[in-house]
């Protein structure tokens, strides 16, 4: 069969697959709808978290951006690896113990105040809406290269999938599908990874492939990377060109944005007990670690395919994918001097070759030429990836709106049923919102997911943190911390983006800090305005002093205790 045909089927089971456990595990309360019940097994939460972190960014964008940006593109594994395991560590526990359903609402509850709650909603949505534009970009790469559609129309195609399972299920629905998708896409990732390392090294572990001989050569592939890319005249592959503050920046920001995004945070309110959390947090870090410790590899391995198959070579001699990815507009190809010959270098004036780096997964198997049916495999799983993500992301917005600000602020007599036709209806509002930003998104996949945990960043974090470990900040402290820092991080990344996107150059960026790492300042304006403005107001009420010493409790064996608002 050809690629496309493989891509129909295979997608086509895994979609059929996701529809069938949203009928099935269709929410029928709220406590379905928000948090699954609280009656999920902490290796499935595990799973399911996986699959709702590692998002398009994860599995298409990140080992892209490192196979061009070589070591500079270590950042983003590194800050969102450490980023988990500050989750797993400082917040996971306590917010589960705290028992409510979203993140405003313990910002709402522990800050004893609505605005503190509908400064968090907005903050959610705003950050939610940033990080799925990038899934949806990245389902839009898939359909348009795979089953050859217009990238709009596989936007729309990703739009209703997420509709059916999402405004149907739920947080039941999406948990169990997202259970399904974490297994699509890791196998998915390292089918592929392991075929090349074999046969570029002769080693089938990809982690340690990458760091061998190649096969026949006598040269390490990394030594060989380098070698090519000084040839050509890009940057050495295993230096950095970063300056070193801000690769500093862009790690923090990366770390604490995944400990303060809202739709990780709320996977820990679905399992039964306290010590469940952190076990469902133990084992979401060893399945995400497969994929992560891989992905150095893949980008290695892509990156070395490509260049022997570009570079310096005849246009007209390139093989069938190098034509099917110029459709797409993702690859193109100025022959400058008219000599029919590609020349891909690393000086722009010269340089007759663009590559988005977000197809570099998805066209890895191709590059190696890899059987069809793994071509088609890594699609699946490129679609489980981002569509897992926006699923959750959605769910999010749905809550912040139906939960946090219809029933806990603006209309509390509402009843369950209306409250539950209001999360779905806000839910089919978010997906058309989300189409629309994967149809015009900001920039790369991975690039968009970080200015989305910048935006964490500088907001959910620092109330977050402070709201557990310190007993004296406030709701006044809270709000200005919030408002001044995701105020600061938004502008800054506008401002570099959108406004004035020629002047994004590090010499006009602040203190040489690039937008991606802006939030790592937010986040420390955060806390700095926090704690003046907390002590130059009056203390908490002593009810919410004894609620943090509750949750601060160490007793996770037992059943979580639950607070009532």
């Amino acid at each position: 069969m050809t690629v496309q045909a493989w891509t129909f089927v295979i997608v086509g089971l895994t979609f059929a697959l996701y529809m069938g456990i949203a009928l099935w595990s269709k929410a029928r309360s709220t406590g379905e709808f928000y948090v699954a019940g609280k009656g999920v097994h902490p290796v499935a939460n595990g799973m399911a978290t996986a699959a709702d972190w590692m998002s398009a960014a994860s599995f298409l964008g990140m080992a892209g951006l490192i196979s061009f940006a070589g070591y500079d593109g270590s950042v983003y594994l590194m800050g969102w690896t450490g980023g988990y395991v500050l989750l797993a560590l400082l917040l996971a526990p306590y917010l589960r113990k705290f028992g409510k359903f979203t993140v405003p609402d313990f910002v709402g509850d522990r800050y004893y105040s609505q605005t503190a709650r509908i400064v968090a909603v907005f903050c959610a949505i705003f950050v939610s809406f940033t990080y799925v534009a990038g899934q949806m970009r990245g389902v839009g790469l898939v359909f348009s290269r795979f089953l050859e559609v217009d990238i709009h129309f596989g936007v729309m195609i990703g739009m209703g999938i997420v509709f059916m399972y999402a405004v149907l299920g739920g947080m039941k629905g999406i948990t169990y599908t997202q259970v399904a998708q974490y297994c699509v896409l890791i196998f998915a990732y390292m089918v592929p990874a392991i075929f090349i390392s074999i046969m570029m090294t002769g080693n089938p572990v990809p982690q340690l492939g990458m760091g061998m001989m190649e096969t026949g050569s006598g040269t390490f592939l990394l030594d060989k990377l380098d070698d090519l890319h000084e040839l050509l005249g890009f940057a050495s592959y295993t230096d950095g060109s970063k300056g070193m503050f801000d690769v500093f920046c862009i790690t923090a920001a990366l770390m604490v944005g995944t400990a303060g995004l809202p739709h990780v945070i709320i996977r820990f309110y679905t399992v039964p007990r306290v010590r469940d959390a952190r076990s469902s947090a133990g084992w979401a870090l060893l399945f995400i670690a497969i994929l992560y410790t891989a992905a150095p590899a893949v980008a290695v391995f892509a990156r070395t395919n490509l260049i022997d198959t570009v570079a310096n070579q005849e246009y007209a001699s390139m093989p069938p994918w190098f034509g099917k990815w110029e459709q797409t507009g993702l690859i193109t190809f100025d022959d400058k001097n008219g000599d029919g010959w590609i020349q891909y270098l690393g000086n722009p004036a010269a340089n007759e070759l663009t590559i988005d780096p977000d197809i570099m997964v998805l066209a890895n198997p191709e590059i190696a030429d890899l059987p069809a049916w793994v071509i088609g495999l890594v699609a699946a799983g490129g679609l489980a990836a981002a569509l897992s993500t926006a699923a959750g992301l959605l769910l999010v917005v749905s809550s912040a709106i139906s939960h946090d600000l219809l029933k806990r602020a603006l209309m509390p007599t509402i009843t369950e049923k209306g409250e539950l036709i209001a999360a779905r209806v806000s839910a089919a509002v978010a997906v058309l919102i989300a189409g629309y930003l994967g149809i015009n998104p900001p920039d790369y996949v991975a690039a968009t997911v970080a200015f989305a945990f910048g935006l964490a960043a500088s907001s959910f974090f620092p109330a977050i943190i402070m709201g557990i470990f310190s007993k004296r900040m406030n709701r006044e402290g809270a709000v200005a911390g919030m408002v001044t820092g995701i105020s600061f991080t938004a502008l800054y990344i506008i401002w570099f983006k959108f406004v004035d996107p020629a002047s994004n150059v590090e010499a006009n960026w602040l203190w040489g800090i690039s937008p991606e790492g802006i939030g790592t300042v937010g986040m420390g304006i955060n806390f700095l305005v926090a704690l003046v403005v907390s002590r130059m107001t009056p203390r908490p009420p002593d009810e919410v002093v004894k609620m943090i010493e509750e949750i601060r409790l160490p007793r996770g064996s037992g059943e979580a205790h639950e607070i009532s608002a």
